[in-house]
């Protein structure tokens, strides 16, 4: 007989026919006559209780069912007579496929902190908390790639190894094959690296954008969806050296379309786990009111449902940096000396800054502009004012930025100017600017960090549990 997922099994509410099931066992529990297996095969965050009558199977096998084991089950589904499931499975046979030593296994039934989940990242996926928030992050995956095809975007793959840096950070992984020992050296001791493999440096990229826009600037409208790699020292629960970006550019979008372009993408995503992840949002809806249940009111998170459909069911403000700093300087916070970072014209906005002019001060997601070009990538727009670029940064509840993009420099001229001032080699990005020499047009685009917006939707509170295995400073595991 074929197996079924046990997802199959318990939203179809089939009874009265005969079923095989795998998957590994949450618990065990029971008397002398009977053993109540609760058995999940990652399909959904809900288990199928397998039933076993004592006097059908070996004591021996019976005791080998522990937490952790893997079996196959096959029986009869008949309606459950306890509550929480609406089927049960009688069990006719039952195959123990992998034990787990109940000594040794370090996932038990019962609450572990995330910390020591990330020291087992290798099986924190046996979780409830984590098997939910590994099927919403396919889910958003998913959803991207559905939303640009629905659109008529074409998926670009632009290059992990590289020879620019698209943010000017210098924070960047080399990429090497020379001997770390004895590299090989020019005659004035320095590394010689036309004997490396490319002949030139090279690093893990920190962002498929500048390539992205070539494909842009003949395709139309691409989007990149790969990861992206940062050489910061920083142990934040908000930073991984090791994530994954999604990056559209755009031919012939100014900063309204992409604007529009960011909110239409983001509500799509926020609609799709709201209508494909019920169970799992709920469950980690449940699982953050827990958490924070001794927190006093003010400083609790917004409830995860009610905090998804803030942003779904609400239009984007839209208002220029200036306008932004404006209203924090007239604010409350401001006047009574709460903000933790300075606000004037020219710094660059913090997360107690932006979550401000979204939770208090409007009350829905806000969209900036017309940042000072001073904080900002030389490929900015630069406005007519010449202080200003056409930048935008997405603002969301409680997380702040959760999309940073802008209109892209289209002028030669005024490209190879802004690269001059900010330091940055033209001869480098020869191939860039050739697309500003051969058919300009006007284009945009934006980068979601895709690890952020999962931290979004999940409620999580640290970046390093939505990502399989974090790569963060001094850890590499797994």
């Amino acid at each position: 007989m074929e197996r079924q997922k046990i997802k199959d099994i318990l939203t179809t509410d089939k009874t009265g026919e005969k079923s095989v099931v795998k998957g590994w066992v949450k618990t065990k529990r029971g008397s002398k006559n009977v053993n109540f297996i609760a058995l999940n095969d990652g399909s959904t965050i809900h288990n199928l209780q397998v039933v076993a009558d004592t006097a059908k199977f070996d004591e021996e096998l019976l005791n080998q069912i522990t937490t952790g084991a893997a079996i196959s089950a096959e029986g009869l589904l008949e309606e459950s007579q306890g509550s929480g499931q609406k089927v049960e499975m009688l069990a006719e046979k039952i195959e123990l496929l992998g034990v787990a030593d109940p000594e040794k296994f370090p996932i038990q039934p019962k609450k572990h902190s995330l910390e020591f989940l990330r020291e087992n990242a290798h099986l924190r996926f046996r979780t409830n908390t984590f098997g939910a928030v590994f099927r919403i992050r396919h889910a958003m995956a998913f959803a991207i790639h559905k939303f640009f095809n629905e659109k008529g975007f074409y998926y670009l793959h632009t290059p992990i190894v590289t020879a620019s840096d698209a943010e000017g950070a210098g924070q960047m992984f080399r990429v090497t094959t020379l001997d770390a020992i004895n590299p090989p050296l020019t005659e004035n001791g320095q590394l010689d690296l036309s004997k490396d493999f490319f002949g030139k440096a090279t690093n893990l990229t920190v962002s498929g954008q500048l390539e992205g826009e070539l494909g842009a600037l003949a395709l139309g409208e691409i989007y990149t969806f790969g990861p992206t790699f940062r050489a910061e020292n920083s142990n934040t629960t908000r930073h991984l050296a090791e994530f994954w970006m999604i990056e559209p550019e755009m031919a012939f979008y100014n900063l309204k379309d992409n604007m529009d372009l960011a909110e239409e993408f983001t509500k799509y995503l926020i609609k799709y786990a709201l209508e494909n992840c019920k169970d799992d949002l709920e469950f980690l809806a449940n699982r953050l009111k827990q958490e924070e249940k001794n927190k006093p009111q003010d400083q609790r998170s917004m409830e995860l449902i009610d905090k998804l459909e803030f942003v779904l069911n609400n239009d984007f403000i839209r208002i220029t940096y200036t306008e932004a700093i404006d209203i924090l300087k007239r604010s409350k916070p401001y006047k009574k000396k709460k903000f933790q970072y300075p606000v004037d014209w020219g710094v660059d906005l913090q997360s107690e800054h932006e979550r401000y002019l979204v939770e208090k001060h409007f009350k829905c997601p806000v969209i900036l502009t017309d940042y000072p070009k001073e904080i900002k990538a030389f490929y900015m727009k630069q406005n007519d004012d010449n202080k200003t670029v056409g930048a935008m940064d997405v603002l969301f509840p409680q997380i702040g930025e959760i999309i940073g993009g802008s209109q892209r420099e289209e002028s030669l001229e005024k490209l190879e100017a802004r690269m001059k001032e900010m330091d940055v080699p033209a001869e480098e990005l020869w191939w860039y600017l050739d697309t500003r020499r051969f058919g300009t047009v006007v284009h945009s685009g934006f980068g979601l960090g895709f690890e952020r917006f999962v931290l979004f939707v999940t409620g999580m509170g640290n970046i390093r549990d939505v990502i399989a295995f974090p790569r963060t400073p001094k850890n590499a595991e797994f």
